[in-house]
């Protein structure tokens, strides 16, 4: 009796071990995980290239929309960098200690601007970056692997959206046309918001007279 009661618990400590050795290796599988080690580190150069330009923008931006535009980069974006800083040092993830080649190239363009021409690049480049920035953390929030990063990258993505529907606003006020495409995105998040905002019986009917 002692016997099979001691081989028991020899197989099933066994099986617990077996079971949290599988557990590591998935964890170790998630945080060497190339899409996310790449996403953080595009991430990283991104968030420095927002801030750099959003004060540059403050500065030179003739328009006060702009200015407050600029203004809000430097805050959401710097307060993303810091977290992105965190996320990549529990990774184990070195990230890029400035903006990159790309970045400094756009930063030394928008420099020789000034007045309405500087304010209309701008506010060009931030909608053809916040699309594209959109686009990688949506793909990361849904498809990543590595569980930290993925939720990261969907806490974030809220705050990109808005950047990308305030920058449509502040455009259209320096006489910047967006695309039919950035309408229509506009346009039906604003739909959706306001349908959240409504009362299941509101939904229905508001669906119906649609």
């Amino acid at each position: 009796m002692n016997t099979r009661f001691i081989t028991g618990l020899v197989g099933l400590a066994g099986g617990f071990l077996l079971l949290i050795g599988n557990t590591s290796a998935f964890a170790d599988e998630a945080k060497n995980d190339p899409m996310a080690q790449s996403f953080l580190k595009e991430a990283a150069q991104g968030g420095m290239t927002e801030v750099t330009l959003g004060q540059m923008a403050a500065e030179k931006g003739q328009n006060e929309a702009v200015k407050n535009f600029g203004l809000r980069m430097v805050k959401d974006h710097g307060q993303a960098n810091e977290e992105l800083k965190n996320l990549a040092k529990s990774e184990g993830v070195t990230i890029p200690s400035d903006m990159g080649s790309e970045g400094k190239e756009l930063q030394q363009r928008l420099q020789k601007l000034s007045g309405a021409e500087f304010d209309q690049a701008y506010m060009q480049e931030m909608l053809k970056d916040h699309k594209k920035d959109i686009e990688a953390f949506n793909q990361q929030a849904q498809n990543g692997n590595d569980p930290e990063v993925k939720n990261w990258a969907a806490k974030t993505l809220p705050t990109l959206r808005e950047h990308y529907q305030l920058g449509q606003t502040a455009a259209e006020k320096i006489g910047l046309k967006t695309s039919a495409a950035d309408s229509t995105d506009r346009l039906s998040s604003s739909s959706k918001s306001d349908m959240e905002k409504m009362s299941p019986p509101e939904r229905m009917g508001a669906a119906q007279s649609r």
